[in-house]
C-alpha cells in the first residue's frame, strides 16, 4: 500500500541500501541511456533492482520529454515500473515539473495510481501543502533537504516533520574536491532529525564523494543517471544497473 513502506537502516544483510534514481530532469540530449518512456523506465528499474537496488525514484515524462506530475503520466510510469519490480516506487513533485503550485497540487490530488512515496523539496514554494496532500492520500513523503537552501531550517519548524518517510539529504555541491565536506556540513545542519532515516546523495562530480560519506556513515543512499552519468573512474556509465553495482562494490 502507498505510504506503508518501511525503510531499513543503511545496510541490509550486510550490504548498503541503495535507491536507484532512474532519469531525473535529464533528457535525450544526455544520451540514449536515459530512460524516457514508461516502458524504458520499467526495464531500467528492473535491471537496477537485479543489480541490488531496493527502491526506485523516477521522474515521469511528457511525450516531449519534460518532467511532469500529470495524473496520466504518473499512472503510466508507476504502473509500468510496478509491472517489472516489487520494490517501492516513488516519483518527484519538483516545482520545475509544474511551476504553478496551485496546478501542481491539483494534479497531485488527481492522481489515479498512487506511488509508494514522492519527494518534496522543502525549500520550494508550496512544499508544506504538497506534503500535506500526499500524506492525506496515503503516499509516503521524502523530505528533500538541499544544501545551500533554507530547506533544512524550514523543515525543522514544520509540523509535518514527524510524519515523513525519510529525509532526502541532497548535496548540491558538484565539486569532487569539496562535496564530501559539504555533505558533512549538511548532515550537521540536519542534526538528529527526530530519528528519521536519512538518505544522503550528491550530484554530478560530487556524487561519488558523497556516496562514500554515506557508506562510511552507514546511511541509506541513492545512485542513478539522475545524479551522475559517470562511474567512479570517470568512464560513462552504461546504465543505471552498472551504477548500482558500483555502489555495492564500493560498500563491500
Amino acid at each position: 500500500m502507498p505510504g506503508s513502506v518501511s525503510v531499513p537502516a543503511g545496510t541490509i544483510e550486510g550490504m548498503v541500501w541503495v535507491q536507484v534514481c532512474l532519469n531525473g530532469a535529464r533528457g535525450t540530449a544526455d544520451g540514449a541511456s536515459i530512460p524516457m518512456s514508461p516502458q524504458d523506465m520499467a526495464r531500467s528499474a528492473a535491471d537496477a533492482v537485479a543489480a541490488g537496488a531496493r527502491d526506485v525514484h523516477v521522474h515521469p515524462k511528457t511525450p516531449c520529454g519534460h518532467d511532469t506530475v500529470s495524473p496520466r503520466a504518473v499512472a503510466a510510469t508507476v504502473q509500468a515500473v510496478r509491472s517489472l519490480v516489487t520494490v517501492p516506487v516513488g516519483v518527484t513533485t519538483g516545482a520545475w515539473a509544474e511551476p504553478s503550485s496551485a496546478r501542481r497540487l491539483a494534479d497531485i490530488r488527481s492522481w489515479t495510481v498512487l506511488p509508494d512515496h514522492a519527494s518534496v523539496n522543502w525549500h520550494e514554494e508550496g512544499a508544506e501543502e504538497v506534503a500535506s496532500v500526499l500524506l492525506e492520500m496515503g503516499v509516503g513523503v521524502e523530505a528533500g533537504l538541499w544544501s545551500g537552501t533554507d530547506g533544512p531550517a524550514r523543515f525543522r519548524e514544520s509540523p509535518l516533520r514527524g510524519r515523513v518517510l525519510r529525509i532526502l539529504a541532497e548535496v548540491t555541491d558538484p565539486s569532487p574536491e569539496t562535496a564530501a565536506a559539504s555533505a558533512e556540513a549538511l548532515l550537521a545542519e540536519i542534526g538528529t532529525s527526530d530519528g528519521l532515516p536519512v538518505l544522503l546523495h550528491g550530484e554530478e562530480g560530487g556524487a561519488w564523494p558523497v556516496l562514500r560519506v554515506a557508506v562510511e556513515r552507514g546511511l541509506t543512499t541513492r545512485v542513478g543517471l539522475e545524479d551522475t552519468l559517470t562511474l567512479p573512474d570517470g568512464r560513462r556509465a552504461r546504465d543505471n544497473a552498472e551504477l548500482v553495482a558500483q555502489v555495492r562494490k564500493l560498500a563491500s
